[in-house]
C-alpha cells in the first residue's frame, strides 16, 4: 500500500516536473521569439520629445509659439509632488514598488472582469508599460503586444530610475484638446502652470488618460467629474491628501477654459503676424521644420512690438486711402444665409464661424441684418447693440455690377448692401472729444505693399509689415514679394561712381538718348520729359534724372554696377543691361533696406535678422546674430559717461568717403528732390522711386540709428494711376513711422570719416566757391584729400561728347523754373518740371 501511494504520488510530482519543465521551455519560447525583434528600450534615455517652440519678445513676453504637438516639457524636478500623486493614484498607485509589472494590479483587473461578466474592464497597465507603449510599441490590443510590453517594460526599469521613467510619461502622454504632457494640458484647460494647480485640477489632468477622446469637460462633463473624483479619493487613500481635502475638492464644480471659466491661453497671445510668421519660415529653412515645430526651441526675436504696431497703422492708413480714393465697393464677398439670421443667437454664431480679417486694429466683423429706405442695421461682432449704417456713409463707392462695368455711386446703404452680407466697420469718433460719430463701412484694399525698418549697426529688423491684414494674406511682401525698385536702385549706380573717381561735383550730360537693343530702338526719357544740359552729379539724384543715370552707368560700365549691387546683396545676379541701372530688374524690399543700412552705418556690411538669439529645450544658445567684441562688456563698472567699446568685426563693402558722399547727396533728396515730405527732428536720408507706369512706388530712408523702406503695388502689377509717386504714396508710411521711432532711437549727424575735407560748392553748375559763399546754391561737399577739383569733368557715357561750349549749363532752379545759360550767353528759363518723383524704365526691354 505504502509503494502504491508512493508511486503515485511519484507520478504526480514527475507529471508536475515534467508540466512545469515545458510550460517554462514554452514561455522560454515565446519570450525568446519575441525578444528578437524588440525595439531597443536604451534609446529612451536620449529620447527628447516633441515640444513646443515659442517665440518671445525683448521684454520676454511670448508672442507667438508653434507646434506639432503641443507639449511643454518640464524636468521632473520642476512637476510638483501633487501632479505626480494624482496621476500615480490614477494609473499606477504601486509604481515606486513594482518592477515594471504590477502582478497584485493585474489579477485585480481579472477578477473585476469575472465579476462584472465583461461590464466593467479596467486597465492594469503600469505607467512603465504605458511608457513602452507611446514610445517602442502600437496601441493595438493583442497579446503579442501586451508580451513584447512586459519584456521592454522591466528591461527599462533596470535602465532609467522610476524618476526618469516618470518624466517621460507626464511629459509624453496625450491628455486631450491638442494638448501632449501635464505642463500644455494645465495650461490648455485652466489657463495656469503647474505650480499653481489645486488639487482638483491636478486630479482633472490625472482623470483624462483614461479616454481623452472621450473625456471633454464640457460635452462630458458628468464623466469627467465623476473620474475627477474618483483620483481624489484615491490620493486620499493613497495618503497624498487628507479627508477633509478629499471631501471639499471633490465637492467643487468642474471649471476649465473650454467651459468659460478661464481665460484661454491662446487669447492672451497677440495674433500671428508677418514678423513671427517670416521667422517660422526662416529657422524652417536653417534648423529644419521638424526640429523648429518639434525642438522646443526658444526664439528671442528683434521686433520692438509698440512700432511693429506703429508700422502696421502707417501701412494700413496709406493702402486704405488709396484704395478708398478710387470708390469702388468689394466688401468682403462673405454671406450669411437668411435662416441663420432668425435670432441673435443665430447670427452671432454664424458670425463667428465667418473667415474674414480680425487682426485689423479698431476693425469688426458685422452682418447686415436689415435694409431700410436709406439706412442699413446691423449686427456687430463682440457688441452688444445693433448698429446703424448711414446713407452717408456709402455716398464715397461704387459697385461693380455683374457685367464688370461699375454702377453710379451709391447714394443709400441698398446701393451697396445686401441683407447677410458680412463687413467690417469701424467707429467714426471725433478727434477731439473722442465721442462716437457713427460706425463706418471698411473694405481690405485691393493694392498690397510691405514696410520694414532696422537698426543699421546691428542689422536687428525692429518691425515688418508684409500686408494690409496677415489674416486676409499670409504672403510676406517684404520678403517674398519680387518688385522693380525703380529709382530707389539708382543710389547703386552713384556709388559705384564715386569708387570709380566721380564726385559730387562731377558734370553729367542730361541730353536725350537711344539705345540699340534687340528689340528696337529704346529712348529712354526723364520723370518730366525734359533735358536739363550739363548738371552737377548731386542734382541728378536729388532730381532723379534717369538720362544722368544711364550716362554714368555706360561711362562706369554695368558690370562696375552689377558687381556693386551683388556685393550689398541687392541682387544675387544683376543681368547687364541699361535699363536695370533705373531699376528694372526685380527684388525685395527685405534685400534694398538691407542695403540702405549700408549706406547709413559707413559702408559695414550688416546682415539683417529677425532673431537675436535661439535657445534649445536645454536652454543652450545654438544661435547668436550679432558676433562683435565687446571689449569692456566684462568690467563690472564703466567711467561716468562712457559706454561699452564693441569692436567691429565686419567685412567693408563700399569706401566710408564714398558712404558719407552718398549719404549727404540722399540727404538732399529728402530737402530739395522727391522725398520732401519727410519731416523728422534728426538729419535723414533717402530715396523715392517709381516704377514704369507706377506699378510700384517706394521710398527708403535712414537716420543714423535706422532704416527703413516701404513700397505699394498691386500684387498683380498695373498702373496706379498718373499722381502715383513714392514721395506721395509710401513717404507718408515713413514719416509716420519715424516719428514713433526717433522717439526711441533718437538720431544724430551722420559721422564724417576722416581722409576728406570740405569744400563749397554751386550746387547748380558744379562750380568751386570760396570758403565765405553763401546763399541757396551754395552746399559744402566732401572731397578726398589730394583729390584733383580743377575742371568740371563733363562725363556724357560716350553717347557722342557733346563741346560744353554748345550745351546750356544748368544753373539755378527757382519755383518758377529753371534757369539756364546757352552758348550765345543769353539766360532762358526752361518751364518748371511737372515733378520731381522718380519713373524708372523697369519693363522698357
Amino acid at each position: 500500500m505504502l509503494r502504491f501511494v508512493l508511486s503515485f504520488f511519484g507520478a504526480i510530482f514527475s507529471w508536475l516536473v515534467t508540466a512545469a519543465f515545458f510550460v517554462a521551455l514554452t514561455l522560454g519560447a515565446v519570450f525568446w521569439m519575441y525578444t528578437r525583434d524588440l525595439p531597443s528600450h536604451e534609446q529612451l534615455a536620449q529620447y527628447a520629445p516633441k515640444t513646443i517652440s515659442r517665440i518671445y519678445s525683448g521684454e520676454g513676453r511670448i508672442i507667438d509659439e508653434f507646434a506639432e504637438e503641443r507639449r511643454i516639457f518640464v524636468p521632473i524636478d520642476e512637476i510638483p509632488p501633487l501632479v505626480k500623486e494624482a496621476f500615480i493614484s490614477a494609473e499606477d498607485k504601486n509604481f515606486y514598488h513594482h518592477h515594471g509589472f504590477d502582478p497584485r494590479g493585474m489579477m485585480g483587473a481579472l477578477v473585476q472582469a469575472v465579476r462584472t461578466r465583461g461590464e466593467n474592464v479596467r486597465g492594469a497597465s503600469t505607467i512603465t508599460q504605458q511608457v513602452m507603449k507611446n514610445f517602442l510599441l502600437s496601441s493595438d490590443r493583442s497579446v503579442e503586444r501586451k508580451i513584447k510590453e512586459l519584456i521592454l517594460a522591466t528591461r527599462l526599469e533596470t535602465t532609467l530610475s522610476k524618476d526618469q521613467i516618470l518624466e517621460l510619461y507626464l511629459n509624453e502622454i496625450f491628455l486631450g484638446q491638442n494638448s501632449f504632457g501635464v505642463a500644455a494640458a494645465a495650461q490648455t484647460y485652466f489657463n495656469k502652470p503647474l505650480t499653481e494647480l489645486a488639487p482638483h485640477e491636478a486630479a482633472t489632468l490625472a482623470a483624462m488618460p483614461q479616454a481623452p477622446g472621450r473625456y471633454h469637460p464640457v460635452r462630458a462633463k458628468e464623466r469627467v467629474t465623476e473620474r475627477r473624483n474618483y483620483v481624489l479619493r484615491e490620493m486620499w487613500q493613497n495618503g497624498y491628501i487628507d479627508e477633509a481635502t478629499y471631501q471639499s475638492e471633490s465637492k467643487l464644480p468642474l471649471r476649465s477654459v473650454q467651459n468659460g471659466d478661464f481665460p484661454a491661453f491662446q487669447q492672451q497671445l497677440p495674433p500671428r503676424d508677418y514678423f513671427t510668421d517670416e521667422i517660422r519660415r526662416q529657422l524652417s529653412a536653417q534648423f529644419g521644420a521638424e526640429e523648429f515645430f518639434s525642438g522646443g526651441l526658444a526664439i528671442r526675436a528683434t521686433v520692438d512690438p509698440r512700432l511693429q504696431k506703429v508700422a502696421a497703422r502707417a501701412l494700413q492708413k496709406a493702402l486704405e486711402q488709396y484704395d478708398r480714393g478710387r470708390g469702388i465697393w468689394r466688401g468682403t464677398r462673405v454671406t450669411i444665409p437668411a435662416e441663420k439670421l432668425a435670432t441673435e443667437a443665430d447670427w452671432r454664431a454664424a458670425l463667428a464661424e465667418t473667415k474674414v480679417p480680425r487682426d485689423i486694429e479698431g476693425w469688426f466683423p458685422a452682418v447686415v441684418l436689415a435694409l431700410g429706405d436709406t439706412d442699413a442695421t446691423i449686427g456687430i461682432e463682440d457688441n452688444e447693440a445693433t448698429q446703424t449704417i448711414p446713407a452717408k456713409d456709402v455716398q464715397w463707392a461704387r459697385k461693380r455690377l455683374s457685367d464688370g462695368k461699375l454702377g453710379p455711386k451709391a447714394r443709400v446703404a441698398s446701393d451697396l448692401l445686401e441683407v447677410g452680407d458680412v463687413v467690417l466697420v469701424r467707429q467714426m469718433t471725433d478727434d477731439k472729444t473722442g465721442a462716437l460719430i457713427r460706425w463706418t463701412l471698411r473694405q481690405v484694399p485691393e493694392i498690397e505693399g510691405g514696410f520694414m525698418a532696422m537698426d543699421v549697426n546691428t542689422g536687428r529688423v525692429i518691425s515688418m509689415q508684409g500686408g494690409f491684414s496677415y489674416q486676409s494674406s499670409v504672403f510676406n511682401r517684404a520678403t517674398q514679394a519680387q518688385r522693380q525698385p525703380g529709382s530707389s536702385f539708382k543710389p547703386f549706380v552713384y556709388a559705384a561712381a564715386l569708387d570709380s573717381g566721380f564726385t559730387p561735383a562731377t558734370i553729367i550730360v542730361d541730353e536725350p538718348i537711344t539705345v540699340n537693343t534687340p528689340q528696337g530702338l529704346w529712348t529712354p526719357k526723364n520723370a518730366s520729359g525734359r533735358f536739363y544740359g550739363p548738371t552737377p552729379m548731386r542734382t541728378g539724384i536729388e532730381q532723379s534724372r534717369n538720362l544722368m543715370t544711364i550716362r554714368i552707368a555706360q561711362d562706369i560700365g554695368m558690370d562696375t554696377v552689377a558687381k556693386y549691387a551683388e556685393k550689398f546683396g541687392v541682387y544675387d545676379h544683376l543681368g547687364h543691361f541699361l535699363a536695370n541701372s533705373l531699376g528694372a530688374q526685380e527684388t525685395t524690399l527685405f534685400k534694398m533696406v538691407a542695403a540702405y543700412a549700408m549706406f547709413a552705418n559707413g559702408g559695414e556690411r550688416v546682415e539683417p535678422t529677425l532673431v537675436d538669439r535661439v535657445q534649445d529645450r536645454r536652454g543652450r544658445t545654438i544661435y547668436r546674430h550679432d558676433r562683435r567684441d565687446c571689449v569692456t562688456c566684462g568690467q563690472a563698472t564703466l567711467p561716468a559717461g562712457a559706454s561699452p567699446q564693441i569692436v567691429s568685426n565686419r567685412e567693408r563693402v563700399m569706401d566710408a568717403i564714398t558712404a558719407y558722399q552718398l549719404t549727404s547727396m540722399m540727404e538732399g533728396v529728402v530737402k530739395r528732390g522727391s522725398g520732401r515730405g519727410v519731416s523728422l527732428p534728426v538729419p535723414v536720408a533717402g530715396k523715392t522711386g517709381t516704377t514704369n507706369d507706377a506699378k510700384d512706388v517706394w521710398f527708403i530712408g535712414f537716420t543714423s540709428n535706422l532704416v527703413a523702406g516701404c513700397y505699394l503695388g498691386y500684387d498683380q502689377p498695373r498702373t496706379l494711376g498718373s499722381n502715383a509717386f513714392g514721395g506721395t504714396l509710401c513717404v507718408p508710411v515713413f514719416n509716420e513711422f519715424m516719428k514713433e521711432a526717433v522717439k526711441e532711437f533718437g538720431g544724430t549727424a551722420f559721422n564724417v570719416p576722416p581722409g576728406g575735407h570740405f569744400v563749397n560748392i554751386d550746387r547748380f553748375s558744379g562750380a568751386i566757391l570760396g570758403p565765405d559763399a553763401k546763399g541757396d546754391n551754395v552746399i559744402a561737399e566732401y572731397f578726398r584729400d589730394g583729390q584733383d577739383l580743377s575742371g568740371l569733368g563733363l562725363v556724357d557715357g560716350g553717347f557722342g561728347r557733346a563741346d560744353p561750349a554748345t550745351l546750356p549749363l544748368f544753373t539755378s532752379a527757382r519755383d518758377g523754373g529753371q534757369a539756364v545759360t546757352t552758348s550765345t550767353g543769353k539766360k532762358k528759363v526752361i518751364p518748371k518740371k511737372a515733378d520731381f518723383g522718380t519713373l524708372s524704365s523697369g519693363g522698357l526691354y
